[in-house]
């Protein structure tokens, strides 16, 4: 991770007058140094796999069948129209892994995020790999592939935990950085199953996007969307201590798991805490917190932590959450400076979407984690992650 400000690509130092260029000036400037392979790579595949163009096409890049990024409107929606991959067995020979859950039968009230995935590659169409201000092209600086969704077991949480648990455990084994594609939050207890099984006695800290504590034993008397940190800091692997919460509040929060919050000492962010501390020191309280004697973190990011006049689509919708800049800054900073092993997006829910803008704001958060990875040079992996234990273990229970 990049420690010295001045070797990360957005430092801006002064130029020979002392000025600082502002952050469009030094964008154009990054651009610049960005290569064109991997564009250059898709294009003669899509000419060779999709045939040249009809002879009155004068763009000679352009084939007869669709093949690649463009057009946005058109092709198989794979999440960024990234390869899929359908041999799992080969995941390892990638940087990035998506993967779909399209689990919601942990859901309590509305159901629908089992349609997330789908939503969520669909609208991520409408993205390039390029961001303007970040300076990152994820085409250029890393390979991503899309797995395809694990099978989960409609109205059978525990069988769908079962398959959700081996899949991810799968994926991070064999090195490839995972994304989750949710699926409702009840996932987030074998995601993190999975991660803990391949890291022998290695920690893994978890920072938690959320509204809500999701902390509680049982929800209508099963493992819910309710459940899932209960469940994960029940494990060796994932203590209490190093689980932190941020923007959680409103009217949404039962007292059954504000009680094992307490009991278990984790840490809880508000929205008030993070806008009266501000978004730098309470990145800075995540990660002290996530990092105390732990070797990885991973990233559970419920879309509905994000004011709910900006996130229709998701189950539990609560107003006063944050901002869409205000969480993005907070993620982005968090994943500069921790070593991050994996990312959840959950709880998104197109059939209560309007536009797909929650959808595209899941996207988002995709597409910021990988370029701040990239910036601090987690990614690409030039060797698997010392944390990874090659052979699978059984998990390790902590709690009684």
């Amino acid at each position: 991770m990049t420690e010295n400000p001045a070797e990360n690509p957005l430092f801006q130092s002064p130029d020979q007058n002392g000025k600082v260029p502002n952050q469009g000036q030094r964008a154009l400037e990054l651009e610049s140094r960005l290569p064109l392979t991997g564009w250059q790579q898709e294009v003669s595949k899509g000419l060779e796999y999709g045939l040249e163009a009809a002879d009155s096409i004068r763009d000679r890049t352009i084939p007869t069948f669709s093949r690649g990024e463009l057009p946005h409107y058109a092709g198989i929606n794979t999440f960024l129209k990234a390869p899929y991959v359908e041999d799992v067995r080969k995941v390892g020979e990638y940087d990035v892994a998506i993967v779909g859950v399209p689990h919601d039968s942990g859901t309590t009230y509305r159901p629908g995020t089992r349609f997330g995935p789908q939503g969520i590659r669909r609208i991520s169409a409408l993205y390039t790999p390029y961001n303007f201000e970040l300076g990152i092209d994820l085409r250029e600086q890393i390979t991503l592939c899309d797995v395809g969704d694990i099978f989960t077991i409609p109205a059978n949480n525990e069988k769908s935990f079962d398959q959700i648990s081996k899949g991810v455990a799968h994926i991070f084994s064999s090195g490839a950085f995972p994304i989750i594609l949710g699926g409702d939050h009840s996932i987030g207890f074998p995601t993190v199953r999975g991660i803990c099984r391949h890291l022998g006695d290695k920690k893994v800290g978890i920072i938690h996007f959320d509204r809500h504590v999701d902390t509680q034993e049982t929800d209508l008397d099963e493992r819910m969307h309710t459940c899932p940190w209960f469940h994960a800091t029940n494990m060796k692997n994932a203590p209490a201590k190093n689980l932190v919460q941020l923007g959680i509040g409103g009217w949404q929060v039962p007292r059954q798991g504000v009680k094992v919050c307490r009991e278990r000492a984790i840490n809880i962010l508000t929205v008030t805490d993070i806008t009266e501390m501000g978004l730098d020191a309470a990145a800075e309280f995540a990660i002290e917190r996530a990092t105390d004697g732990t070797d990885c973190v991973w990233i559970s990011f419920d879309i509905d932590c994000i004011d709910a006049g900006f996130v229709p689509g998701t189950g539990w919708p609560e107003p006063g959450g944050l901002l869409p800049r205000e969480a993005l800054h907070l993620l982005g900073k968090i994943l500069q400076r921790a070593p991050i092993c994996g990312l959840e997006v959950v709880e998104v829910s197109p059939p209560y979407d309007i536009s797909d803008i929650t959808s595209l704001m899941a996207t988002r958060v995709i597409c910021d984690t990988m370029a701040h990875l990239v910036l601090s040079g987690q990614l690409p992996r030039k060797q698997k992650p010392a944390y990874i234990h090659p052979e699978s273990q059984p998990e390790l229970v902590a709690w009684t």
